[in-house]
C-alpha cells in the first residue's frame, strides 16, 4: 500500500479556511455514491495493461469493503470503466498527438469495448445493483463524456466517494470534476492508486487544500455508519 504523507502545515491550512479537518464527515448515507475509477485489466493486468498501475491490485480489498459499507448503510456504488472509441482520435487527438503510435494502439486495444482489458477486475465485488459506467476521458464527471453525474442527481446522490486509479489523473480529474459541477467529494487515502507515493501523495495535497476533502477508509466507514446510526435513531 502506499505511504500516505500529508504534511501537518497542509492539515492546518484546510482547518483555517474550513474550520475542520474534515468538511463532509456529516456525509448522509444514503446520499453517497461510491465511484470506483478504472480498476480494469487494462491498467492492473500484466500483458494486457496499456499502463501498468501495479499498486491499483493492493486497494481492491478497501474498494470491496467501501463497497459493501455504502450499500449497507444505503448508498450506491458506481464501477467506471474508461473506454475508447473510434472518435475519440479526432476528438481528443491532442492526446494521441503526444503518445507514441505503438502506446496509441496499446491503449486502443486494452480500452475498447469488448476486450480483456475493458473488463473490471477479477477480485472487485461487484454486485447486481451496482451501476457501471463508461467514460470517454481522464474524468468521469467533464460534461459530454460521461453520464455519470447526471444519473448521480437522478438517483439524488451528492456525495461522492472517489476511488481507483491512478490517482494523480483520472481520480483526481474526477474528483475535481465532481467538486467544481457542485458535489461534496472525498478522495480516499487508501482507496486510489498511482505509480509512486510521491505522485499519490502530491496528488491528495493539491485536492485536500482546495478541492474537497480526504479520508482512510477506516474514517469513510466509522463516518457512514455512525451517520447511519444516528439517521435510524433520529427516525424512531
Amino acid at each position: 500500500m502506499h505511504k500516505i504523507e500529508i504534511p501537518q502545515r497542509v492539515v492546518e491550512s484546510v482547518v483555517a479556511r474550513r474550520g475542520t479537518a474534515h468538511p463532509f464527515a456529516d456525509l448522509d448515507p444514503a446520499k453517497t455514491a461510491l465511484v470506483v475509477v478504472d480498476l480494469q485489466n487494462g491498467f492492473m493486468m500484466d500483458g494486457v495493461a496499456h499502463a501498468l498501475c501495479t499498486m491499483a491490485r493492493e486497494i481492491v480489498p478497501n474498494v470491496n469493503r467501501l463497497a459493501s459499507a455504502v450499500r449497507e448503510t444505503g448508498g450506491q456504488v458506481f464501477w467506471i470503466q474508461n473506454t475508447h472509441d473510434e472518435s475519440c482520435l479526432e476528438s481528443w487527438s491532442n492526446l494521441h498527438a503526444m503518445t507514441l503510435p505503438e502506446k496509441t494502439a496499446k491503449r486502443i486495444e486494452s480500452m475498447s469495448e469488448g476486450t480483456l482489458g475493458h473488463e473490471l477486475w477479477a477480485d472487485l465485488d461487484v454486485k447486481l445493483d451496482d451501476m457501471k459506467v463508461l467514460k470517454y476521458r481522464y474524468s468521469a464527471f467533464l460534461p459530454g463524456y460521461s453520464d455519470l453525474p447526471d444519473i448521480l442527481r437522478a438517483r439524488g446522490l451528492d456525495t461522492v466517494l472517489i476511488t481507483g486509479t491512478v490517482t494523480n489523473v483520472c481520480c483526481e480529474s474526477s474528483a475535481r470534476d465532481a467538486m467544481m459541477t457542485n458535489f461534496k467529494t472525498i478522495m480516499v487515502t487508501d482507496g486510489n492508486a498511482a505509480t509512486s507515493d510521491e505522485e499519490h501523495n502530491s496528488s491528495l495535497i493539491n485536492f485536500y487544500l482546495t478541492f474537497g476533502d480526504i479520508m482512510s477508509t477506516d474514517e469513510v466507514i466509522d463516518c457512514l455508519t455512525k451517520n447511519a446510526a444516528a439517521t435510524r435513531s433520529a427516525a424512531e
